[in-house]
This record gives structure tokens, sequence and C-alpha cells, in this order.
């Protein structure tokens, strides 16, 4: 992470966001929680996927691959999807 520009940083950051408060497949997060590192394992890949361009379908498919086979439930592909495009969002909101 130490030779991300200072966007890239922030976006990272966001994209841990959105995994804590959105997708939180587990349902760790109740809102009354502080931020927790539960799916921080999560976000370097996920990044990755946004930064290289990939769209909401292949990050979704990467979320919902990560609840079957990483966390053992059961998809909501989705929800995937709604988080997922959170990401693009945001990545063209602070990335261009």
């Amino acid at each position: 992470m130490n030779n991300l520009s200072t966007k890239q940083k922030a976006f990272y950051k966001k994209v841990a966001e959105i995994l804590w408060e959105k997708w939180d497949p587990i349902g760790v997060n109740d809102g009354d929680n502080e931020w927790d590192d539960e799916y921080d394992s999560y976000v370097p890949h996920i990044f990755r996927l946004a930064i290289e361009g990939n769209d909401a379908f292949r990050i979704a498919a990467s979320l919902t691959s990560s609840v079957e086979q990483n966390i053992g439930l059961g998809p909501d592909k989705e929800h995937d999807r709604k988080v997922a495009a959170l990401i693009v969002k945001a990545k063209i909101e602070m990335l261009g």
C-alpha cells in the first residue's frame, strides 16, 4: 500500500468501509459497532479488481465467491451486485 497515491489510499479505505458497512455477509456490524477488521482480508483483492477496471458484475462475482467458499454461507447475488455497484461508483468518484 506504500506505493499507492493519496487518492488510491483513500479509495482503498473506502472499499474497506463499504465492505464493513454494506456488504457484511455475516452480520457483524449491527450499526452500533465501531470499525472491525472482519472483512479487511477481502479488501486488497476487491480494490485490485476495481483499480484494474473490472465492472460491478465481476466484482460481485468475487464477493459471492468469497461468501460461498471462504465464509461458507449461501450467496445473496443481488446484494453482492449492489455492493459492487457502490464500489465502482466510489472508484469513479474518487479516481475518475
